[in-house]
C-alpha cells in the first residue's frame, strides 16, 4: 500500500447520534473534499433526507454507500484503532493529542490497520460509553474564547491534516518500517465485556464505582497494546476462575 489514497481508505468517520441531517451531507462533503470516503453512522436522528443530500453537494455517493448502524460496538467491527475527537479532557481519560500530532500517529498506524475517528452528537459530544471505545483522543487547537465548531468543520480539518501527513517527509519514513497490526476492536472489547463479567461474578464490582474501575481497566490494558495471543491468555485466565467458582 503506497498511493495517499490507499492510506485514506483505512480510515471511517463515525458520527455518533447526529441530531441534524444537514450536519451529515456536510459532513460527507467535507469528506470527499479532502478524499475519505468511509462514512458510518450511529443512531442518527433523521437519515436518509432530503436536507442531506442537498448539502452533501456533490457528495451524494458517500450517503448513498454510509453505513447506518444501532450502536457503537456495530461501527467499529471491523475496526482495530479507535480515536475520538472532544474539546474537552475528561477526569479519567486517554492521552488526548492535538489533531496535528494525532494525524502523525495515524498516519503511521493506516498502514496495517483500519481506523475509526470518532465525532460525537453536535450538542453533548462523546458520551461516557462512546469514550471507552477508544485509545486515544483528539482535540482541534481552536480559539479558546470561542472554541465551537460545526461538525462537518470539525470532520474537515481531522481529515485534512491527516491528508497533509500523507505527503510529508514522516510519511516516507513510515513506509519503510514494519507497522504494528492492532488486535481488531471486537476481541478487545470482547476481553473487556469477559473481564466485567468475571468482575461482577466474584461482587468485586459491587464494592466500588464499577463504571469508574472499568473505564480505569480499559486505560491500563490499552497502554499496553495487547496483542490475539496475549488476549486469548487472558481470556483462557478468566475463563478458567469462572469454572473455578461455579
Amino acid at each position: 500500500m503506497s498511493s495517499k489514497s490507499n492510506y485514506l481508505n483505512h480510515f471511517r468517520i463515525v458520527l455518533c447520534q447526529t441530531s441534524h441531517p444537514g450536519n451529515i451531507g456536510s459532513t460527507a462533503r467535507a469528506m470527499k473534499t479532502m478524499g475519505f470516503s468511509n462514512l458510518v453512522l450511529v443512531n442518527p436522528k433523521e437519515f436518509p433526507n432530503l436536507q442531506a443530500n442537498a448539502l452533501a453537494s456533490g457528495a451524494e455517493d458517500i450517503l448513498r454507500k454510509a453505513q447506518v448502524v444501532d450502536s457503537i460496538e456495530n461501527a467499529l467491527q471491523k475496526v482495530n484503532y479507535v480515536i475520538g475527537f472532544t474539546a474537552r479532557k475528561r477526569e479519567l481519560t486517554q492521552p488526548h493529542y492535538h489533531v496535528r500530532e494525532a494525524a502523525e500517529n495515524l498516519i503511521s498506524i493506516a498502514q496495517n490497520n483500519q481506523i475509526a475517528i470518532v465525532f460525537g452528537n453536535e450538542k453533548n459530544g462523546l458520551s461516557n460509553d462512546e469514550l471507552k471505545h477508544c485509545q486515544i483522543l483528539g482535540f482541534i487547537d481552536a480559539n479558546p474564547k470561542y472554541s465551537s465548531l460545526n461538525l462537518a468543520q470539525a470532520v474537515q480539518i481531522v481529515c485534512h491534516e491527516i491528508r497533509m501527513m500523507t505527503t510529508s517527509p514522516i510519511h516516507n519514513q513510515i513506509q519503510a518500517l514494519k507497522q504494528k497490526i492492532f488486535v481488531p476492536h471486537k476481541i478487545q472489547n470482547g476481553f473487556y465485556n469477559h473481564l466485567e463479567e468475571l468482575l461482577n461474578q466474584i461482587g468485586f464490582l459491587k464494592k466500588i464505582q464499577s463504571q469508574r474501575l472499568m473505564q480505569r481497566l480499559r486505560l491500563l490494558f490499552n497502554r499496553t497494546q495487547m496483542e490475539k495471543e496475549e488476549i486469548n491468555i487472558l481470556r483462557g485466565i478468566l475463563t478458567e476462575i469462572q469454572k473455578k467458582i461455579k
